[in-house]
Order: structure tokens, then C-alpha cells, then sequence
């Protein structure tokens, strides 16, 4: 399966913070690379939304669609150097933190 840099919305949201923060010592345009720097597959999302579940979820391997990358995940070393931000969340609290706040809205956003 692809395997992506997934980053928790929580560090995600720190991240642009703290862009926006350096903002006035910046010398025009810059751009960073926010996520964890490491790359899940998606067996491993299933995986970590199972534990955190405690159910099983079903799940069919198919081929990659065309065009679609193997593996991608960012390079957040400007981010870490000039921002001072590194993403603290891994797979497991993501699917943790996504699991509960799905848990108490089900209906989604209201």
C-alpha cells in the first residue's frame, strides 16, 4: 500500500502558528514542509484504527491507481530549524484522538 506522511491536525494547526509567528522576521515569502517525517502505509493506519477501535475493520488490497506515488513524506528539518516545530504526534494518538472525537459525533460537525 502507499505510504504517506500523516500528521495529527493538532500538530498541524502548532505548525501554522508558528509561521505565522515568525511572520514579521521573515524576508518575503517562505515555504515549509510540515508533517512527522515519517511515512505509514495504509495497513498501518488500519492497523492503528483497530487498535484504537478494538474492532476489527475489513479492508480489500487493490492495485495502485496510475500516477500515484509509492512513498511520500515530508522533510520538516527548515521547519524544525527556523520555526522551531516538530510534529510530537504519531500514528497511534491520531487514530486515537480521530476514533474518540468520531466516538462523541457521529453525525459529524453540526
Amino acid at each position: 500500500t502507499g505510504v504517506r506522511d500523516y500528521i495529527h491536525v493538532v500538530d498541524l494547526a502548532l505548525g501554522h502558528l508558528k509561521a505565522l509567528e515568525a511572520l514579521p522576521k521573515l524576508d518575503g515569502a517562505q515555504a515549509y514542509n510540515l508533517g512527522t517525517g515519517r511515512g505509514y502505509s495504509v495497513l498501518d493506519v488500519v492497523a492503528a484504527f483497530e487498535q484504537a477501535s478494538g474492532r476489527p475493520i475489513a479492508y480489500e488490497i487493490v492495485d495502485r491507481r496510475p500516477g500515484d506515488v509509492a512513498i511520500s513524506f515530508a522533510d520538516s528539518t527548515k521547519a524544525a530549524k527556523e520555526l522551531e516545530w516538530q510534529a510530537d504526534k504519531g500514528i497511534d494518538r491520531m487514530c486515537q484522538d480521530a476514533w474518540h472525537w468520531q466516538e462523541q459525533n457521529p453525525n459529524g460537525y453540526q
